[in-house]
């Protein structure tokens, strides 16, 4: 099966040159066993570029924000994890990255790490995606229908409780990973 790393972002805004990860959760599995969770929450790079609506998504301030770790221990904590895992001078060995909408989470992924002097973000990850474009599939055949595509609506489908929308763990091992899962199974 390899090794999976399920992981969620939250952001200052929706741009990842622009805008930065104030929370990055994520599942580490490894041929189908969880071998680690993380739930990092740290300050932007910058705070001149936060966009308020995100904030507000977040249902978090300015204030609450600025008690976050620096970006640069959550950078070293989450090398700590990856370097754990992952032989960063393999190139076979990665990450594949999965999750509801990883398009976005790897963008501000290799953000992040360009931002923190990093610009290799991509010897722990492979570029292939677990993503769910297959949803719309599965629904256009009746496989299974869903109200919507948001992860509130397919969770709700699918009978899988997600407690906090925004807030990335929660996102993560509550939801996504099992949503993933499920789907996995309409695919056998």
């Amino acid at each position: 099966m390899g090794k999976i790393l399920y992981f969620d972002t939250e952001t200052t805004g929706l741009d990842p040159v622009k805008n930065d990860i104030i929370e990055i959760a994520g599942i580490v599995e490894i041929d189908g066993v969880i071998k680690e969770e993380f739930d990092f929450k740290c300050q932007p790079f910058s705070f001149t570029n936060v966009d308020q609506k995100a904030l507000d998504v977040h249902g978090l301030t300015l204030d609450q924000i600025k008690e976050f770790q620096t970006p640069k221990e959550a950078y070293a904590s989450l090398i700590v994890i990856f370097d754990k895992y992952i032989n960063k001078f393999n190139k076979k060995d990665k990450f594949i990255p999965a999750g509801y909408n990883v398009g976005f989470d790897v963008a501000f992924l290799f953000s992040f790490f360009t931002k923190s002097g990093n610009p290799y973000c991509g010897a722990y990850l492979d570029y292939h995606k677990v993503a769910l474009p297959v949803l719309l599939m599965l629904d256009l055949k009746g496989s299974l229908m869903f109200d919507g595509f948001k992860l509130t609506e397919v969770c709700m489908a699918l009978d899988i409780p997600l407690e906090d929308a925004h807030n990335a763990l929660s996102d993560v091992i509550r939801a996504t990973r099992k949503v993933i899962q499920k789907v996995m199974t309409y695919l056998k």
